[in-house]
């Protein structure tokens, strides 16, 4: 915005300047033009009055010799003659016979009066031609011919047009600056407004915008202000809530947990008894891992909504090196729960826009989605690769996971990433879960500025996309990330 201010009031500068120098310009050259000729035609008038004298004495020596160091001082010809053509004097190597001077002879005996036209300029070279008729009233004695160099009248035309082209890029450079001063002044409050406006639409507490500039802008930073406060307070208070509830309620679930396992030793031993004693733990433990998915999501709102302002920027890691990572961690798990799991990631490595503690968490999510709900038998298939990206873009990473299993339906698929959504099928198989994980993983993979695509494998079964942006350079970077494997959904 504030180029296009500063060359909006630039080109308004330039009018005005050149609206300024180039009538000054002209009239220079006009006014030094006008000068040469009063000056030429007052010479012509007093040799027309010698002429005019000489013709009624009958002496035309005066005018002859007057001619010559008239010559001789400014180096312009003369030529002077009677009404019937007889040349009186001619000097400085011009003749009454050339055409040019003959033609303007013929005029001036016509008792015409011949003066250049056209304003002189700094580039003007060569000479002027002026005639004047000798004589009185109509009755004509003679005529004189002066031609008039141009050449120092063209330089005086130069030097004025210098001092006004100076002056007026002197005016030009001055309203420049003024011009720019006076953009920043306008410009810079909205420029820190515009920075705020970013971080509190990332969830982030802005920064105090600086009431600066026009009384407009100053009164407009200072409802933004206001209006930032109450929005980050209840932000924060929200996230407050999330964050405090999953902490303040761990000390009594623990509490919970240690009295229901001390009850448990004052139980009958019973049937009933032990199937009420495992559906409280069972529920502890669903409970607890619902709390820390709270907290987990929470986590990654916040560091999506950081990352959404610096651009993402800020950690690599090999994406193929993670995968073979949680290969490793992940397929004794897939063997104990009847699942195959196999690695077919490519042997280059992938560089990734993100830290390696953020890929492994959301190739921790997808794994323990495909086992969990595959199912006992599934074939699971864990692959990292890079794909080229459109326009200029580096490409991008990305990490696939693909079971056999029952998958999801076309209207299931729109809905998998919503918080606590469950399918049908997978509450009436009461396998655990709290349907945030693949909410968790979107949040990491947004703040990336990538995305989780879920699409139907063929034949059947569910096929999971994370797609990372590539890293401009190589090289594993960010936290470790090397944690167990655990319900993350």
């Amino acid at each position: 915005m504030r180029t296009r201010v500063q060359a909006a009031l630039l080109l308004f500068v330039v009018i005005a300047v050149a609206a300024f120098a180039v009538p000054l310009l002209l009239f220079t050259a006009s006014d030094r033009t006008q000068q040469l000729v009063l000056a030429r035609s007052a010479d012509l008038d007093r040799f027309a009055a010698l002429m005019d004298q000489a013709a009624a004495t009958g002496d035309t020596s005066a005018v002859a010799a007057e001619a010559r160091r008239y010559t001789e001082l400014y180096g312009e010809p003369l030529v002077v003659t009677d009404t019937r053509r007889r040349t009186v004097v001619q000097t400085g190597g011009m003749r009454a016979a050339d055409p040019a001077v003959a033609r303007l002879l013929d005029a001036a005996l016509r008792n015409q009066t011949e003066h250049p036209s056209g304003a002189l300029r700094p580039w003007s070279r060569g000479y002027r031609m002026f005639a004047e008729p000798a004589g009185t009233g109509t009755r004509v004695s003679g005529a004189v011919v002066l031609r008039a160099s141009v050449g120092t009248a063209a330089d005086e035309i130069t030097r004025r047009w210098a001092a006004v082209l100076a002056g007026a890029a002197l005016v030009a450079v001055a309203c420049a600056v003024l011009a720019r001063a006076a953009t920043g002044w306008v410009v810079s409050p909205l420029r820190r407004l515009d920075r705020a406006v970013g971080q509190l639409a990332a969830g982030l507490p802005p920064e105090q915008t600086r009431a600066g500039g026009p009384p407009e802008l100053r009164q407009l930073a200072t409802g933004f202000n206001r209006m930032a406060r109450t929005v980050t307070a209840a932000l924060e208070q929200q996230r407050r809530l999330v964050a405090d509830t999953s902490h303040q309620m761990r000390n009594p679930m623990a509490a919970l947990r240690l009295r229901v396992d001390a009850l448990h030793t004052h139980l009958s031993p019973s049937a009933p008894a032990d199937r009420t004693y495992t559906g409280v733990t069972t529920e502890l433990d669903r409970l607890e891992t619902l709390l820390d998915d709270l907290l987990t999501l929470a986590t990654a709102e916040h560091r999506a909504g950081e990352l959404t302002v610096t651009d993402g920027s800020g950690g690599h890691c090999d994406a193929v090196a993670v995968a073979a990572d949680r290969y490793r961690l992940w397929e004794p798990v897939a063997e104990r729960s009847g699942a195959r799991l196999t690695l077919t990631s490519a042997a280059p490595p992938v560089p990734a826009a993100c830290t390696d503690r953020e890929l492994a968490q959301i190739a921790d999510i997808l794994l323990d989605n495909a086992i969990k709900y595959a199912g006992e038998g599934a074939e699971i298939t864990l692959d990292c690769a890079g794909e080229s990206g459109s326009g200029s873009g580096s490409g991008y990473a990305v990490l696939t996971v693909t079971d056999d299993g029952p998958g999801l339906g076309t209207d299931e698929l729109a809905l998998a990433t919503t918080r606590f959504w469950r399918s049908d099928r997978r509450r009436e198989s009461r396998t655990a879960g709290t349907g945030l994980g693949l909410a968790i993983a979107e949040q990491l993979l947004a703040g990336r500025g990538g995305r989780l695509e879920l699409t139907a494998a063929r034949p059947r079964g569910l096929r999971a996309r994370a797609v990372v942006p590539r890293a401009v350079t190589g090289g594993a970077g960010g936290i470790g990330g090397r944690g167990e494997p655990g319900d993350v959904r």
